[in-house]
C-alpha cells in the first residue's frame, strides 16, 4: 500500500515528521525574521499583514514561500541521494506541492478572518448612525471578493494536481501487485482488490491525510487568535467566569463529539469489511458461471445473496442510531459556538465584526479538534479496505 509509493515507509514518514518539526521550531524561534539577512526589508517579520488579497506577496509571505521551497528542495535531494524508488518525485514533491497549499487554504481562512471585523462594524456604524456612504460597502466587498478569486485559483489547481497524484499511487500499488499476480491471484475478491480497492486506499488516505494536515495547520494559525478574543468573552453559559473561556469550550465539546461517535460506531468498521468479503464471494460465483455451467447455480446463489442481504440488514441497523447521532451533534455545533457567545452579547461586551471573528475563528478551531467526528464516516471505509489490503499483501509476506 505504501512502499509501493513512497521511499522506504517507516523511514520516510519518520523523517517528514522530523523534518517539519525542526522546521517549525527554526521558524518559530527567530527563523521567520531571517530573511534580513539576505535583504527583506527591516523589521518585516513583525509587521502587521494588511487586509486584502496583499497579504499574499508581502513581506513575510514571500520569506516563507522561499523558505519552504528550499526546505522541500533539501528534503527530496537527501531521498534522491539514499533511494531509488521511481515515483518519488510524485511522493515527495507532489506531496510538498498538496501540503503548501493546504497551508495558504488556511492563510485564506485568516484572511476572510481579518476582513469580517472591518467589514461588520462598517455595517453596525451605518446601522447606528442611520446609515452611510454606499461606496464604503462596496470597497470592502471587494477585498473579500478578491481574496475569493486567488483562493478559489489555487483550489481548482490543487484540485487537478491531486486528482493525479492520487491516480499515481494507484498506479504504483496496481503495478506492484501485478508484478505478484500469480501468488495473488487465488485470494477471494483479487481482482477487485488490485481493480478497485487500489484507487479507494489511494483516494481516501490522501482525503483523509489532507483533512488532518488542514486541521493541524487551522489549529496553529486560529488557536492563538482564540486565546486573544477569549478576553472579550469573560463569562459562559454554566460555568461563568473561566480563563481563556473560548479555547476549553471549543476543546470540550469536539471532545465529547469525538468519544461519542467513536463510541456509536464501534462496530461499522468490521461490519464494512464483512461486506466486502460477502459481495466479493457472490461475484465471483457469478463470474464463474459465465464460463461453467456447472456454477452459480440457483440455490448457491440464494445463500450467497442471503449472506449479502443479512450484512447489509446490520448495516443499516448500526448506521441508522449512528447517523442520528451524528446529525444531532452536527446541528447543536450550529448553535453552540452562538450560546457561547449569550453572556458577553448580553453583557454588551461585543461589536458585530467581533461577533463575527470570534464565531468564525471558534467554528475554525473547533472543526479542527473535531477532526475524528467529521471523518469517522470515511475512517470506517478506510479500516475496511485497508484490512481487504493487508489480508492480500500478507500472501506475499509469507513467500
Amino acid at each position: 500500500m505504501f512502499k509501493s509509493f513512497f521511499p522506504n515507509p517507516r523511514l520516510f514518514f519518520i523523517s517528514v515528521i522530523v523534518w517539519l518539526a525542526l522546521n517549525m521550531l527554526l521558524w518559530y524561534t527567530g527563523g521567520h525574521s531571517w530573511g534580513e539577512y539576505i535583504g527583506f526589508p527591516k523589521g518585516y517579520a513583525d509587521a502587521e499583514l494588511s487586509v486584502g488579497v496583499s497579504r499574499f506577496w508581502e513581506s513575510s509571505s514571500l520569506w516563507f514561500y522561499l523558505w519552504f521551497i528550499v526546505a522541500t528542495g533539501l528534503f527530496a535531494g537527501f531521498w534522491r541521494f539514499f533511494s531509488d524508488n521511481k515515483w518519488q518525485n510524485w511522493s515527495i514533491l507532489g506531496s510538498a506541492f498538496i501540503l503548501f497549499n493546504i497551508w495558504f487554504a488556511v492563510q485564506v481562512s485568516v484572511a476572510v478572518n481579518a476582513w469580517y471585523v472591518p467589514f461588520w462594524d462598517l455595517i453596525q456604524r451605518m446601522l447606528t448612525n442611520g446609515g452611510g456612504n454606499i461606496a464604503d460597502l462596496y470597497r470592502e466587498s471587494m477585498v473579500f471578493l478578491y481574496i475569493a478569486m486567488v483562493a478559489i485559483t489555487l483550489a481548482v489547481v490543487n484540485s487537478f494536481f491531486t486528482s493525479h497524484y492520487v491516480f499515481r499511487w494507484r498506479t504504483a500499488m496496481n503495478e506492484y501487485y501485478t508484478e505478484h499476480w500469480q501468488q495473488l491471484r487465488h485470494v477471494e475478491g483479487a481482482a477487485q482488490r488490485v481493480q478497485e480497492d487500489t484507487m479507494r486506499f489511494a483516494t481516501i488516505v490522501e482525503d483523509l491525510g489532507v483533512e488532518f494536515v488542514k486541521s493541524v495547520m487551522t489549529l496553529i494559525a486560529f488557536l492563538p487568535l482564540l486565546f486573544q478574543l477569549s478576553k472579550h468573552v469573560p463569562v459562559i453559559p454554566l460555568v461563568g467566569e473561566l480563563q481563556y473561556s473560548l479555547v476549553w469550550a471549543a476543546i470540550t465539546w469536539a471532545i465529547f463529539g469525538t468519544v461519542l461517535l467513536m463510541v456509536v460506531g464501534v462496530k461499522l468498521p468490521g461490519l464494512q469489511f464483512n461486506n466486502q468479503k460477502v459481495e466479493a464471494a457472490y461475484r465471483k460465483e457469478l463470474v464463474y458461471g459465465e464460463d461453467h455451467a456447472d456454477r452459480a447455480q440457483p440455490a448457491t446463489l440464494k445463500e450467497l445473496f442471503g449472506r449479502v442481504r443479512k450484512n447489509y440488514f446490520r448495516l443499516y441497523f448500526h448506521y441508522t442510531y449512528f447517523n442520528l447521532t451524528a446529525s444531532w451533534y452536527g446541528q447543536l455545533d450550529v448553535l453552540y459556538s452562538l450560546v457561547v457567545l449569550f453572556p458577553a452579547i448580553a453583557g454588551g461586551l461585543l461589536t458585530l465584526g467581533l461577533i463575527n471573528q470570534i464565531r468564525g475563528v471558534f467554528i475554525q478551531v473547533g472543526t479542527s479538534f473535531q477532526y475524528l467526528v467529521s471523518s469517522w464516516k470515511t475512517i470506517i471505509e478506510l479500516l475496511s479496505i485497508r484490512k481487504r489490503l493487508k489480508a492480500f499483501e500478507s500472501i506475499l509476506d509469507k513467500d
